[in-house]
């Protein structure tokens, strides 16, 4: 469909399917995550995502039909989790005629192509927020009547998943699922700190949190006192990298991690074929190969940062989805990473159950296992 045929079904109040909207929005103000007041017409029809991950939330939200809103999306999920995206494309063929756009931090954002859309909102992620206003996106976009709303799983996810679900919830006209959701991944948290609250004394075994390990030949990118660092926390365990890196990202010393020794050591991955074809990366996602995950699990471990250590002498090497790291479904890792931090406080905890009930609770998709895996065989 061209530009101007996609501007005409705008103009017309159709989705980007030909799907009708009741006509019954009204201009509404909603705070962002950044603090921003933004005045939107809401419900909103016709949503452009500043990242195609952010279908994690709207899938939540839209679970009978999650792309009803969506006229736009970047192109990203197709390559950073091209498992979630073929799963979604086979049972919704009609999204790979949705416009793409790259990303605003590469300079890749299409913004004549974003006002053909004629959206009622763009939903952008925080850390864009520094290239949008280098390129004065939210202004250009503000002058002609399209709101620019910013939301946050990544950055930091505990302070902002809520906030973000809420607000989108407010836009979707869907507060009441987005406060069962929020309760829902509340209560499975619990489960998890309640318990740990009631140990006397909790020793917390040190964990060492590697970003995407195997992407590229460098060691070691980690995380700080936020996202899979924070999870690590909630989950039992002291993050070695915390007092090392001020932010949420960063990278460490390898020789560091050796002088540490660590207790056990966590490794996000995904499928990065399209980034780093052949690359040593542990492949994780639904219905991923689990025991080539665990082959590249094992030369991992066997790097001169970790192979000397504790956790690898001791089998307490795992890796876990790099996209919990960017998604409201952080509650399951924190279950798994539990397990593997106290593993018989835990014993009866079972993540992919807690997995497979989001799925039926919430998401239009069928839950498929292949998101972590041990070097110890289970």
């Amino acid at each position: 469909m061209s530009l101007r045929a996609l501007a005409t079904a705008a103009a017309l109040g159709l989705s980007l399917f030909g799907v009708a909207f009741p006509a019954h929005a009204e201009k509404v103000k909603v705070t962002d995550v950044l603090g921003r007041t933004v005045e939107v017409e809401a419900p909103v029809q016709r949503v452009i995502l500043g990242e195609g991950r952010q279908m994690y939330f709207v899938a939540a939200l839209d679970r009978e039909d999650p792309f009803k809103r969506v006229v736009g999306w970047r192109d990203d999920l197709p390559k950073a989790d091209p498992d979630s995206y073929k799963a979604y494309l086979a049972r919704y063929p009609q999204i790979a005629k949705i416009p793409t756009f790259g990303g605003i931090k590469d300079g890749a954002f299409d913004i004549e192509q974003a006002i053909a859309l004629k959206p009622d909102v763009l939903l952008m992620n925080i850390e864009s927020k520094v290239a949008s206003d280098e390129a004065q996106l939210v202004d250009k976009l503000a002058s002609l009547g399209i709101p620019v709303a910013y939301v946050d799983f990544r950055e930091k996810p505990f302070q902002n998943t809520e906030p973000s679900m809420r607000l989108i919830g407010k836009l979707f006209g869907k507060e009441k699922l987005a406060e069962d959701f929020i309760a829902f991944r509340a209560a499975e948290i619990a489960r998890v700190t309640d318990r740990l609250a009631k140990v006397k004394d909790l020793k917390r075994p040190l964990v060492m949190m590697e970003r995407a390990g195997g992407y590229s030949d460098d060691c070691c990118m980690s995380f700080g006192n936020e996202n899979f660092g924070k999870m690590v926390d909630i989950a039992g365990g002291k993050n070695f990298a915390s007092d090392l890196i001020p932010g949420t990202f960063g990278t460490v010393n390898p020789e560091a991690v050796v002088a540490s020794n660590p207790d056990v050591v966590i490794i996000t991955g995904g499928n990065w074929g399209a980034y780093v074809p052949g690359g040593a990366w542990v492949g994780l996602g639904p219905g991923s190969d689990l025991i080539e995950a665990r082959r590249k699990l094992v030369n991992l471990a066997q790097r001169p940062a970790f192979a000397q250590t504790k956790a690898v002498k001791d089998n307490r090497v795992h890796a876990i989805w790099h996209q919990f790291y960017n998604s409201p479904y952080q509650f399951v890792a924190i279950q798994e990473m539990a397990k593997w931090i106290h593993p018989e406080l835990f014993k009866d905890i079972d993540a992919g159950a807690t997995l497979k009930t989001l799925h039926e609770r919430f998401l239009p998709l069928p839950y498929e296992p292949g998101y972590w895996v041990s070097l110890e065989r289970k």
